[in-house]
C-alpha cells in the first residue's frame, strides 16, 4: 500500500520559491552559474516523492496532464504575447509627473480587461520604463505597475485575466464580471493610485530637477502586430479545440516575429533572456507545485483539511481570503477552479443567490495574484523586462514587503466593505 501525501511532499514547491527569492540575493554568482541544476533538483526531488506516494504510472499521468494542459498553454500563449507585444514600439514623449504616471496606470488597468493582464503588461511595461529612464527612483513605478495592469485591471471582463476564462468557459456570463466587479475594482484601484502618486511626488521632490521635454509626441511601430494582437484574441475566444489553438498562436507569433522591422525590435531592446527565464523557472513551478495541488483538490480529505474546513456557503469574507492566500503562490486559475468547485460549481446558482461567493472567489484569485512575482503570469516577466532595462528591482521577499504594505490594508477594507 502507497503512503498518504503529506505537508513533506510541498517541500520541493517551498525549495523552488526560497530558491528564486533568496539565492539571487544571497549568492548571485552561484544563482546565475548553476540556476538550471537546482531548479531541476527540486524537480527531481518531487518526482520521486510522488513517486513515493502515487507510483510511477500515476505521478507520469499527473506530470503528463499539467504539462499538456497547464504548462504548455501557459507559456504558449505568454511566449505569443511577449513576441506580438515585443513587436509594439510606442515612441512617447511626455512631461513626466506623477500625474501623468497615475493616468498611465490607469489607463493600463482598463486596457488590462480588454486585451488581458500578460498583453497588456507587456504592450506597456517598456513604454512605461521609457517614459521614467531619467528618474533617479524607478522600482516603484514597476512595484505598482504590477499591481495595477498586471493584475488587479484584469477583474473586469473573463478576457482579463486566466481564471475569471475558466469562469466563464464553466457557464459564467461573459458580462457578469463586468455587472457585479466593476464597483470592486473602483474602490480598490482608486486608493492604489491615489498611493502610488503621493509615493511618486514624494520621490520626484527628493530628485534633482530634471528639464522637462518639450513637447508631446505619440509614435507607434509595428502596427501589423496590433491586428495580430486582434488575432490572439480571437483565437483564445473563439477556437475550442486545444490543439487547433496553440497551432494558431504559435503561428501568429511566427508571423510577428518575421513581420517586424528589425528595427523595431532594436528600438524596443527584443531578446530572449526574459521569456528564457521565466519558461524555466515556471517549468519548475508547475511541476513542483503537483503535489500541493492534489493536497488542495483533495479538500476536507486532505492535509489541507483545517483551512479549508474555514470555507462554507456563507462565509464570502472566508472565500476571498483563502482564495487570494492560495493564489498568491499558486497559479491562480486552477486555483479559482477548485474553489469554484467547492462552493458547488453551478454557475447558475453562482451567479444569482451565492453572487457574493462567485465575487470573493473571483477578486480573490484576481487581486491576490498581485502578492508575489509568481502569483499571476505577467508579474515575473515584467520583473525580468524591469531587471534587462536596468531598473533595480526588489527581490522576491522585498516585493512581498511592498505587496503585504501596501495591499493588504486595502483588500482588508474593501472585502470588509463589499462582504459585510
Amino acid at each position: 500500500m502507497l503512503p498518504e501525501m503529506t505537508f513533506s511532499a510541498a517541500i520541493p514547491f517551498a525549495g523552488v520559491l526560497l530558491s528564486i527569492s533568496l539565492l539571487p540575493l544571497l549568492t548571485p554568482k552561484l544563482w546565475h552559474r548553476f540556476e538550471n541544476w537546482i531548479l531541476l533538483g527540486w524537480v527531481f526531488l518531487s518526482l520521486m516523492m510522488m513517486v513515493q506516494v502515487k507510483g510511477t504510472e500515476s505521478t507520469s499521468l499527473s506530470v503528463i496532464q499539467v504539462v499538456l494542459h497547464e504548462y504548455l498553454p501557459f507559456i504558449i500563449l505568454l511566449i505569443t504575447l511577449y513576441i506580438i507585444s515585443g513587436g509594439i514600439h510606442i515612441r512617447l514623449k511626455t512631461v513626466t509627473s506623477p500625474l501623468t504616471n497615475t493616468g498611465f496606470l490607469l489607463i493600463g488597468s482598463l486596457i488590462a480587461s480588454i486585451v488581458g493582464t500578460t498583453g497588456a503588461a507587456m504592450l506597456l511595461i517598456r513604454p512605461f520604463i521609457r517614459m521614467n529612464h531619467h528618474r533617479h527612483y524607478q522600482s516603484h513605478n514597476i512595484v505598482f505597475f504590477i499591481f495595477a495592469v498586471a493584475n488587479i485591471g484584469g477583474c473586469l471582463t473573463p478576457l482579463g485575466d486566466p481564471p475569471l476564462f475558466l469562469g466563464y468557459l464553466n457557464g459564467v456570463d461573459f458580462f457578469w464580471t463586468l455587472k457585479h466587479l466593476f464597483i470592486p475594482f473602483l474602490v480598490t484601484i482608486i486608493p492604489l493610485l491615489t498611493m502610488y502618486m503621493v509615493i511618486d511626488w514624494v520621490l520626484t521632490k527628493r530628485e534633482k530637477a530634471v528639464a522637462p521635454q518639450p513637447d508631446i509626441q505619440f509614435v507607434l511601430e509595428g502596427k501589423i502586430n496590433i491586428f495580430l494582437l486582434l488575432g490572439v484574441l480571437a483565437v483564445v475566444i473563439g477556437t475550442h479545440i486545444p490543439l487547433l489553438k496553440y497551432i494558431l498562436l504559435m503561428v501568429l507569433a511566427l508571423i510577428s516575429y518575421v513581420m517586424t522591422p528589425k528595427e523595431v525590435h532594436k528600438h524596443h531592446h527584443f531578446s530572449w533572456g526574459p521569456i528564457s527565464e521565466v519558461t524555466r523557472i515556471f517549468a519548475a513551478i508547475f511541476i513542483t507545485m503537483i503535489p500541493v495541488s492534489l493536497m488542495l483538490s483533495a479538500g476536507n480529505k486532505g492535509p489541507f483539511a483545517p483551512i479549508l474546513s474555514f470555507v462554507t456557503h456563507d462565509s464570502p469574507f472566508v472565500y476571498f481570503w483563502l482564495t487570494g492566500m492560495f493564489s498568491a503562490f499558486l497559479d491562480n486559475a486552477p486555483t479559482y477552479l477548485i474553489f469554484f468547485k467547492m462552493a458547488g460549481g453551478n454557475a447558475d446558482i453562482l451567479m444569482n443567490p451565492m453572487f457574493k461567493i462567485l465575487m470573493a472567489i473571483s477578486l480573490g484569485s484576481v487581486f491576490m495574484g498581485a502578492m508575489t512575482y509568481i502569483g499571476n503570469a505577467p508579474n515575473f516577466m515584467v520583473r525580468a523586462i524591469a531587471k534587462q532595462s536596468g531598473v533595480p528591482m526588489p527581490s522576491f521577499l522585498g516585493y512581498m514587503v511592498w505587496s503585504c504594505s501596501i495591499l493588504i490594508p486595502i483588500f482588508l477594507g474593501v472585502s470588509l466593505w463589499i462582504f459585510f
